[in-house]
């Protein structure tokens, strides 16, 4: 896009058809390379139309509302099968919590991308699978480590057709991809708000009816936060779409505030894990917390990464140090897990989590590689970007394997 925009600056027509094929990522790269071009004055008239910022939040059209609604609904609706059908909630919850609100959000994107039929039939026909796979999969108990693994690892593969949806009909759009990673950020962020308003509103309500003597705890979080859990991501996602002037300042100004405090955390802590004994090579629990604390920082400095073309030369180099730390915290976790296999044999989890650190090591040094020829000027923002977005198809493939395979390999045991 950013490309197109650059050769079409003098064309009002192209730049009009280059809108509105793809407003959000034509927004981004616009703004990215405004600099090169803000002499124009076709270019300043597209900064200001794009940078209006609008005093009042837009609700869209009836029809998107009624969309919305029924979409929260519903999705209440299905958190709540466990009571209107008299299923376990413990068969329940763990097998289809990512089914509550996903495919939900993918029918939305689905709809506004305007996905063509082949597309809508495939990632539903996926959705019905992974369904009737996880349902019927042979657990003997919830304690069962592939069963766990799976439950794990099957909302990521949602979230992942949820991605497809998002990018559109065009897979292969790494700008959509990274466009994709930024949404999730701020989806996040707006659904904590709306949550944290929620568990006020939840206190309050309580406290009120306690005053009086009534005790509605049980009812109210029966029909009511039952109904609201679930429906937050969906009005959020929804808020977002319709007005993304509401964080789509918020979530760069996190990122670019966490990212210093991040890497002096993690220079601290390998120094403190060094004089306190810490040893992720015997201790399971320590090893678990160093695996979180890996993935962490690894979706921070993706979600920083994904805003790279508006990042200063010096965060450029902060987001580097961040990934070559985070490279040596990796290396420390993926030999812990394999001198654990060597010690005591193999094992789901123990394959599990080393699978996945290889994949995040490789990922973070062709990340890191990118990172440092952008800082350098050695490299292009399109090459960093290709780095993470066109990593995406082998987390796919990696999850394909846990969920489908590794049942295969180790028996259903």
């Amino acid at each position: 896009m950013k490309e197109n925009i650059l050769a079409a600056i003098n064309d009002p027509g192209q730049l009009e058809r280059y809108y509105r094929s793809n407003k959000s990522e034509f927004r981004r790269d616009f703004n990215s390379v405004y600099t090169e071009i803000q002499g124009s004055s076709l270019a300043q008239f597209w900064y200001e139309r794009l940078n209006f910022e609008k005093e009042e939040v837009s609700w869209g059209s009836r029809k998107e509302i009624l969309f919305v609604l029924s979409s929260a609904l519903l999705a209440g609706l299905i958190a709540k099968i466990p009571h209107l059908l008299g299923v376990s909630e413990d068969f329940f919850y763990p097998r289809n919590i990512g089914f509550i609100f996903l495919p939900l959000l993918t029918a939305y994107f689905a709809w506004k991308s305007e996905l063509n039929l082949k597309r809508i039939v495939t990632i539903g026909a996926v959705f019905i699978a992974c369904l009737l796979y996880i349902n019927l999969y042979p657990a003997s108990s919830p304690e069962n480590d592939i069963f766990i693994l799976i439950c794990i690892h099957l909302p990521l593969l949602l979230w992942i057709l949820l991605g497809s949806a998002f990018v559109g009909n065009d897979l292969s759009n790494n700008s959509r991809r990274l466009s994709f990673l930024s949404y999730n950020g701020d989806l996040l962020i707006i659904t904590g708000l709306i949550l944290i308003a929620g568990g006020i509103m939840t206190g309050v309500t309580i406290g009120l009816f306690s005053a009086i003597g009534l005790n509605i705890e049980d009812f109210y979080f029966r029909n009511v936060v039952i109904f609201g859990l679930p429906a937050a991501p969906i009005i959020g996602n929804y808020l977002i779409q319709k007005n993304p002037q509401l964080v789509g300042k918020v979530s760069p100004v996190i990122a670019r505030i966490f990212c210093p405090l991040v890497l002096v955390m993690l220079v601290i802590y390998l120094a403190a894990m060094l004089f306190a004994g810490g040893d992720p090579y015997n201790d399971r629990d320590f090893l678990l917390v160093f695996n979180v604390l890996l993935i962490g920082v690894m979706a921070i400095i993706f979600f920083s990464v994904a805003g790279a073309s508006e990042n200063t030369h010096l965060e450029k180099w902060m987001l580097f140090l961040l990934s070559v730390v985070t490279i040596i915290v990796n290396g420390i976790a993926l030999s812990a897990i394999m001198f654990r296999i060597a010690a005591w044999g193999i094992t789901p989890n123990r394959l599990a989590v080393m699978g996945a650190n290889i994949l995040i090591l490789t990922h973070l040094l062709l990340v890191a590689t990118n990172l440092y020829k952008t800082a350098s000027g050695k490299g292009t923002s399109a090459q960093l970007e290709r780095s993470i977005a066109g990593y995406i198809p082998v987390y796919v493939i990696w999850l394909l394997i846990v969920v489908f395979l590794f049942p295969l390999l180790f028996s259903f045991t």
